[in-house]
Formats: structure tokens, C-alpha cells, sequence
């Protein structure tokens, strides 16, 4: 399980796991329950660099970044780890 701290958003850390370069499991801590589940949901199975392509550089209201956006850089992170 690796977790990631978030910065600029409601949610205050993201738990996820990978598996032979796809998404396993995701869970945030804090935030929107309901979208946050169905981005969860949605991004499960993933690819990891298909995950990023589609969920980088994602505002929410006049934030810069979102808790999609948070997901896409806790898992650039975890690829520059790897």
C-alpha cells in the first residue's frame, strides 16, 4: 500500500495499491465521499500511465488542482520511485 500526502485540496491523503502496472485499490482520506468513491471505482484495473492521462491537470472550482489531479501526481510519483 502506498500513500500519498495531498496538497490544495479537501481530501488529505490518497492509500492505493498496484499490481503489475495497474491499479489495485484507492482510497482518500477526507473529501467528497460519493465522487471520490466513483473515481476509485472508475480508475480500478487501470493502467497506471493511462490513470495519469486521463485524470492530470484536473481543476476543481478555481483551484489549480483536484483530487483527480492529487491521484494522477501520487501516481507520477510513484512511477519516478519505481
Amino acid at each position: 500500500m502506498e500513500t500519498y500526502q495531498t496538497s490544495g485540496v479537501c481530501s488529505k491523503e490518497i492509500q492505493f495499491e498496484i499490481e503489475d502496472n495497474k491499479i489495485k485499490s484507492v482510497n482518500f482520506i477526507g473529501g467528497c465521499p460519493g465522487n471520490l468513491i466513483g473515481i476509485s471505482s472508475l480508475v480500478k484495473g487501470m493502467n497506471v500511465e493511462e490513470a495519469i492521462q486521463k485524470l492530470k491537470g484536473i481543476p476543481c472550482r478555481t483551484k489549480e488542482t483536484s483530487c483527480p489531479d492529487q491521484l494522477a501526481k501520487a501516481l507520477e510519483q510513484y512511477l519516478e520511485q519505481k
